[in-house]
């Protein structure tokens, strides 16, 4: 190996000198002037597996075994590589800092639910490490629950667990208001436990579920029970019912026997205890809807055979239903309960060529309907008939929702990405609102801008971006710019606040945001194009908009940072694999990268995840998985970006030793003479598992590690 010397100013990260280490490595020290500095070694054990004929290398499988004393020290010396590669605090690093907290650390209040004379919610004050959960009488009339309130506590997280990685959530309550659900989540993981608390005494009956995939939990009408869906990773979901005082192993199964691990299952109770309502997903291409009588227990299959999404919701006794079946882009459909067959369907809201559609509501005896109109949102109103009324007036580059507050009355949620965000109270009759909620967050939304703009992909598809920049900014090939995307399970990346993008443009930097097949932005076949073997679509989208903004002059490769996580990790492993020349730094959070062995991960709650992605265990899909996936497309002599990646120990949905695999492998490989480092919480996960406090100190680092390699 050979030695370097680096030298850096007090505000930037040091840069490599005149010689750089064959294995990447880059030493930052307090800039004291010259020193040697070596990454940790990393153990290098070939595995080679073989899929339908063709020899698969694994130099790093032992460091998925995160239970070894070896692989936990392995942790630990990457996670003090990774602070040394950033070096001591600086003023610089503090003033972000203090910066991220003034936007990061706001108070959040959950909805409150009322239960007997009294509601209950969640609340996490300025400074709090995590939220607990409160009650205050219920006010005759509506309120906002004010964050510096002075309200009943019922449930300390911080009792629990005193270093705020241990969150608690409100899941429902007892017809009578007398026992209350709840939920522990420990560190990140997306498994809880579910307790009831008798609100009289403050005290936990003895009942409880322990900590696994749960949803939908309600107590029975009599309270004598607990309603819940349950997954586990070897079983696929099922509705049960569990009798408060019974051991659990008695609680009975009511649907879902047959559904195997790559489903999901929600349950809900509709129409006054009439019906129970079943939804079955099937990866996020298609889903199937049950109806049971809760009396007779008759089950009535309402989409058999048929292929898409359908949304359904009972409004005065008619089922209307939200679906893309033979409507890419949406359509609000009238189902016939007595012959509910497709071509007995009527058409309440059409489908709209230029639009996608993205939810309803009915307020006061009208639809208030959702609209994705190139990823900003419109919501038109309609009576029940589906005849126009009117339109709910929304600023431009915007994300919006509405809910109806008592009669006359509505709740206007609006995400912008320039402005935190706002809950404004709608008269319906005058259109007057008035400001209702809003956090404080220090931000001069004058100072900024934000505008749209479009790019070609390799294929010819146009996509549009989102730009947030300083108001009256000019082009300038040395910008910085941080890019950033998702691009999968049919989630639409739409307009709203980002601390981290706030403090990027403050900077003087560009934020952007952009639009990927692989989302619902443009229908059910933009979700298509994709996922599966489109696949490399997503990635191709977002390598041509990096390419458009570099050829556009806003940036330029030395000064274009990017920045995704989960799916969007994976995007990221795969665009520094495929583009490295592309961009100076990449962060790559909870990730998904060695995505030929996925299919194999059944320890982890990601078995849905193949229905989007694909199993490589088959032929058709494993020959386009190959040709993308990051772990096994890092080549050996390619000079790599700068790149950080996060995980957590407790992500129980991605698991972890694909980011560990994935570091490890790029820092063997890489020859640019830029740190490869990975920070890896033992508590974090998916699901969480950060206080606040922790989560600012994250973002701290990313945001120093992305800036000071691109200013």
């Amino acid at each position: 190996m050979q030695s370097f010397v680096l030298s850096c100013g007090p505000r930037q990260l040091c840069s490599a000198g005149r010689r750089f280490a064959v294995l990447g490595a880059v030493l930052l020290s307090a800039c004291s002037g010259k020193e040697e500095w070596r990454p940790p070694e990393t153990r290098l054990v070939t595995v080679t597996d073989t899929l339908h004929g063709v020899p698969i290398a694994d130099p790093y499988r032992w460091l998925e075994d995160q239970a070894s004393p070896e692989v936990l020290l392995w942790i630990s010396k990457q996670e003090s590589h990774a602070d040394s590669v950033l070096g001591p605090t600086t003023p610089w690093r503090d003033s972000v800092h203090a910066r991220l907290t003034q936007l990061m650390d706001v108070p959040a209040v959950g909805a409150p639910r009322k239960a007997g004379n009294w509601e209950y919610f969640t609340l996490r004050k300025r400074g709090e490490l995590v939220g607990s959960i409160y009650r205050r009488k219920a006010p005759a009339t509506p309120s906002v629950v004010s964050p510096d309130g002075d309200y009943e506590s019922v449930l300390d997280a911080m009792s629990i667990r005193d270093d705020g990685t241990t969150s608690v959530g409100l899941e429902g309550f007892s017809n009578d208001g007398s026992l209350m659900i709840y939920s522990i989540r420990d560190g990140g993981t997306d498994e809880t436990s579910i307790h009831v608390r008798d609100l009289a005494t403050g005290r936990d009956l003895p009942d409880s579920l322990r900590a696994a995939l749960y949803g939908g939990v309600s107590l029975a009408p009599d309270g004598k029970g607990l309603y819940f869906v349950h997954r586990s990773r070897t079983e696929g979901p099922r509705f049960k019912y569990h009798r408060l005082g019974a051991d659990t192993e008695s609680d009975s199964t009511i649907f879902g026997a047959g559904y195997a691990p790559t489903a999901f299952l929600n349950a809900s109770t509709v129409e006054n205890g009439k019906y129970r309502m079943y939804t079955v997903g099937h990866g996020w291409a298609r889903n199937e809807v049950f109806l049971q009588d809760t009396k007779s227990g008759e089950l009535q299959d309402l989409t058999k055979g048929l292929t898409g999404h359908f949304s359904p919701q009972f409004v005065d006794g008619s089922l209307l239903v939200r679906t893309d079946y033979e409507a890419p882009r949406g359509r609000v459909v009238k189902v016939d309960m007595a012959d509910p067959s497709p071509a007995k369907w009527k058409d309440v809201i059409p489908q709209r060529d230029s639009l996608t559609l993205d939810g309803f509501t009915t307020i006061d005896g009208k639809l208030y309907v959702t609209w994705i109109a190139d990823v900003s949102h419109r919501i038109t109103v309609h009576d029940m008939s589906g005849r126009p009324t009117g339109e709910v007036a929304l600023p431009p580059h915007a994300s919006a929702n509405i809910r109806g507050f008592g009669k006359g009355v509505a709740l206007l949620t609006v995400n912008r990405f320039s402005n935190p965000t706002e809950t404004w109270r709608v008269n319906l009759a005058t259109g007057e609102r008035t400001l209702w909620e809003q956090p404080d967050t220090p931000f001069d939304t004058s100072a900024v801008e934000v505008k749209q703009v479009w790019y070609t992909s390799k294929d010819g598809t146009r996509a549009p971006m989102y730009l947030l920049q300083k108001r009256g900014a000019v082009k300038n090939a040395n910008t910085p710019v941080l890019l950033s995307g998702y691009g999968g399970f049919t989630l639409s990346l739409m307009p709203r606040f980002d601390a981290r993008a706030a403090w990027w443009v403050e900077q003087g930097g560009i934020f952007a945001q952009a639009t990927l097949r692989g989302g619902n932005e443009y229908g059910e076949t933009w979700h298509q194009g994709g996922m599966l073997r489109n696949k490399q679509h997503v990635f191709d989208d977002f390598i041509a908009a990096g390419q458009f903004l570099v050829d556009s002059g806003y940036t330029s490769p030395s000064h274009l940072a990017i920045r995704g996580g989960s799916n969007g990790g994976l995007l990221m492993g795969a665009s520094i694999t495929q583009r490295p020349d592309l961009y100076r730094v990449a962060y790559i959070g909870a990730p998904d990268l060695d995505m030929v062995r996925f299919y194999a991960f059944t320890t982890h709650n990601n078995m849905p995840a193949l229905l989007e992605y694909g199993d490589a265990s088959r032929k058709e899909e494993f020959d386009a998985i190959v040709q993308y996936s990051p772990y096994q497309n890092i080549k050996d002599g390619t000079r790599y970006p700068r790149v950080m990646v996060q995980t957590g120990m407790n992500d129980t949905r991605v698991p972890p030793w694909q980011a560990r695999k994935f570091a490890a492998r790029l820092l063997r490989a890489t020859t640019s003479g830029e740190p490869v480092i990975l920070y890896h919480d033992l508590r974090s996960g998916h699901a969480g598992g950060r206080s606040i406090t922790s989560s600012i100190d994250m973002a701290t680092k990313e945001m120093d590690f992305l800036f000071n390699a691109v200013r």
